[in-house]
């Protein structure tokens, strides 16, 4: 079995081919040769947290994976990680398991690339300022997402603890050392939302983030940290006024997305307001934006199929540099 620390994917796999991988991943549900199943939450009351297991089958690359990932919001008061996860996978033709990894830096990665891939196909080609509401670790794997697929000169940041933003300010700067573009840290999220070309949603927000009617004809929207039935980032008045509400997983979102089902619950919105699976649109078989006016939004809370065929590339991309480390496990 391949062992790879969160350093070792770090070393070898860049948020481009991140993007490219997950657009694949994609295809291939689309074409059935995928097996998914809704993950598995449990929470953890005591630290209102959750571990989520999320298994799945890609007959395209013959391998099975499961991801095992714990978000435990009280770290950041300790001084550790908020999100924490292994992957596991599995050779599908012996069943041997060839490979364990770090899924922490994965997860950012692949929740990035997934926003990346929606926004290649939803936002304006002339898209240039992004505003990004929760600076958390997810934000960061957004924002390089962004970076590869749009050609931004303005990032905006809000949290409502400012000094998180100022810190993911830092960050970018660090990381893009060549961008020239203009970073702005706001303490309201509307004064985000007022500026924006492509708004983030990134936070784990029990009630909606922004107004609704602040959000200009234009915008495309990825709602990506609200993962649970009580969580919300958006309110009624966006889905409203959204022209295209596209989802990973229109399975997934009815069983797990707030932002849907709490207006849902309310008698506010529809799911018949759903315009289509990001994968439709990939293929062509939906068409993404059509005019310059739209209001898109995209809707994400994560199939496993994703973390399968992202770990399977690095796995093999590690074999191929021989990265890692090799254990005997039986």
């Amino acid at each position: 079995m391949l062992i790879l620390t969160e350093q070792d994917v770090r070393n070898i796999y860049s948020m481009k081919e991140c993007v490219a991988d997950v657009e694949q991943a994609f295809r291939f549900q689309r074409e059935g040769r995928t097996e998914s199943p809704i993950r598995t939450a449990i929470g953890v009351d005591s630290e209102d947290s959750t571990a989520l297991f999320m298994p799945a089958y890609v007959e395209a690359i013959q391998h099975v994976g499961i991801k095992v990932v714990s978000v435990f919001p009280k770290n950041r008061y300790r001084g550790d990680k908020v999100i924490k996860g292994v992957i596991l996978l599995t050779d599908a033709t012996t069943g041997e398991h060839v490979g364990l990894m770090d899924a922490a830096h994965l997860t950012v990665m692949r929740t990035g690339a997934v926003s990346g891939v929606a926004t290649r196909y939803l936002a304006r080609q002339d898209a240039r300022c992004c505003a990004v509401l929760g600076c958390g670790v997810q934000s960061v794997g957004q924002i390089q997402a962004m970076m590869e697929v749009r050609e931004l000169t303005e990032l905006v940041l809000f949290n409502r603890t400012r000094e998180k933003a100022e810190r993911v300010k830092t960050m970018i700067r660090t990381m893009y050392p060549e961008w020239k573009g203009h970073i702005q840290v706001v303490d309201e999220a509307n004064a985000a939302v007022d500026k924006a070309d492509i708004i983030v949603c990134s936070s784990n927000s029990l009630t909606p983030l922004f107004d609704g009617n602040r959000v200009r004809p234009g915008t495309h929207i990825n709602g990506i940290g609200s993962y649970l039935p009580h969580m919300q980032e958006i309110d009624v008045t966006t889905l409203l006024r959204s022209d295209k509400i596209v989802v990973d997983t229109e399975e997934g979102v009815m069983h797990e997305a707030g932002d849907f089902l709490v207006p849902i619950g309310k008698g506010e919105w529809s799911a018949e307001h759903i315009f289509a699976e990001i994968g439709d649109i990939i293929t062509g078989e939906k068409p993404g934006r059509e005019s310059a006016e739209e209001i898109t939004l995209f809707k994400s809370v994560g199939i496993a199929l994703l973390d399968t065929v992202v770990a399977h590339a690095v796995f093999m991309k590690a074999k191929a540099l021989g990265i890692g480390n090799e254990i005997e496990w039986s």
